[in-house]
């Protein structure tokens, strides 16, 4: 829940990869763009360049579904209570469905997140909806909890685990787990 900074930035390049029995899929690169617009106000937004290859066929790459999304943190966190917040997003189909670059349709995510920290140790999570319109489809709950821990003072390391009920007609819930790390250059670079 905790939005960035008042004025602030965080701009990310990155990558992912998603491989099921009938497709890879992921993005190379995308690029994600957050903004502290008013306090306890972030804006985002990811533009993705994505890739799929269906059935071992032939690679396709071009944009992606277009994320866009406000997070609000409602409640702060004191010594007892945890800061909770908000973070809604559309998914805009901007993306080739029919290559498997995007979902064809507007997707909907409403979360409810939590975080708590003691001293080293921060732990945040939450659940929510995702509203996910189209053919063969079906609306699903997502569950995530992710516990780090500064190692050093330029070192964190953390791990999550998340949960998705089904997203399509006759599929399967997804259990999945991360392990994962940040190197805190400086201040303005990690």
């Amino acid at each position: 829940p905790e939005p960035v900074e008042l004025r602030h930035w965080e701009i990310y390049v990155a990558s992912q990869t998603s491989h099921d029995p009938d497709l890879l899929s992921g993005t190379a690169p995308h690029l994600e763009m957050n903004n502290g617009a008013l306090p306890n106000l972030q804006l985002h937004i990811i533009v993705p360049l994505a890739y799929a290859r269906m059935n071992r066929g032939p690679w396709r790459y071009g944009l992606g579904d277009i994320e866009l999304g406000a997070k609000y943190r409602f409640i702060g966190e004191t010594d007892v209570i945890p800061q909770i917040g908000t973070f809604p997003l559309v998914e805009l189909p901007t993306g080739n469905s029919d290559n498997a670059l995007g979902n064809g349709t507007a997707q909907v995510f409403l979360p409810l997140w939590l975080q708590k920290s003691w001293g080293h140790l921060t732990t945040y999570g939450g659940t929510g909806y995702w509203r996910n319109p189209g053919d063969g489809n079906r609306d699903y709950w997502f569950v995530g909890w992710e516990g780090q821990y500064d190692l050093t003072e330029g070192l964190t390391a953390g791990a999550e685990i998340m949960h998705t009920t089904s997203s399509t007609v006759g599929g399967i819930p997804r259990t999945s787990f991360d392990l994962g790390a940040i190197y805190n250059f400086d201040e303005g670079h990690h």
